[in-house]
C-alpha cells in the first residue's frame, strides 16, 4: 500500500496529513527536525509507518522544489 499525503479543509484546518489520520506533514517534520529517529516516531505513533514518514519528506521536498519569491507587501 502506497502512502500519500492528502490535503482537506475540513481536517486539520486544511494542513497536509498522512492519508487515512489526522497526523500532519509539519508534526512528522518537527519531530526529524528535533533529532528524533524515525523508530522514535513510529513508537510515538504505532498507525505509521516508515512509508508514512518517507512519504512526509518527499513532499516537503517538493514544496522546497518550486520557485519562492519575497516581496514586500505593506
Amino acid at each position: 500500500m502506497k502512502s500519500s499525503i492528502t490535503i482537506d479543509p475540513d481536517i486539520c484546518n486544511g494542513k497536509p496529513i498522512i492519508a487515512g489520520t489526522r497526523i500532519s506533514v509539519q508534526t512528522v517534520m518537527e519531530f526529524l527536525a528535533a533529532g528524533d529517529s524515525i523508530e522514535e516516531i513510529l513508537e510515538e505513533y504505532p498507525s505509521l509507518s516508515r512509508e508514512d514518514i518517507y512519504a512526509c519528506l518527499q513532499f516537503a521536498t517538493k514544496l522546497m522544489a518550486n520557485h519562492y519569491e519575497i516581496r514586500k507587501v505593506a
